[in-house]
């Protein structure tokens, strides 16, 4: 029962990773501008503007979890077996 759970947080994860970590979609995902602009160096970056960009990068650290808990559990599986 416990797999269950965490095969429905994987899938909310790459949900949240789709819809809110790359909203808004056009002209180019938000966070990708974000990373460019941190990359150039952040230069003439606000509070706000590090704000916005752990606001959309939440869900791919989550989503990142929740592959490593599923790959973890999945190995240890095996071993068990």
């Amino acid at each position: 029962m416990e797999k269950k759970v965490q095969q429905s947080n994987l899938g909310l994860a790459i949900l949240a990773s789709l819809t809110l970590g790359l909203a808004p979609f056009v002209p180019e995902p938000h966070i990708l501008g974000k990373i460019r602009w941190i990359a150039g160096g952040a230069k003439g970056m606000a509070m706000m503007d590090w704000f916005d960009f752990l606001m959309h990068f939440a869900p791919f650290v989550w989503l990142g979890y929740e592959l490593w808990l599923y790959l973890r559990n999945k190995k240890l599986s095996e071993k068990s077996s």
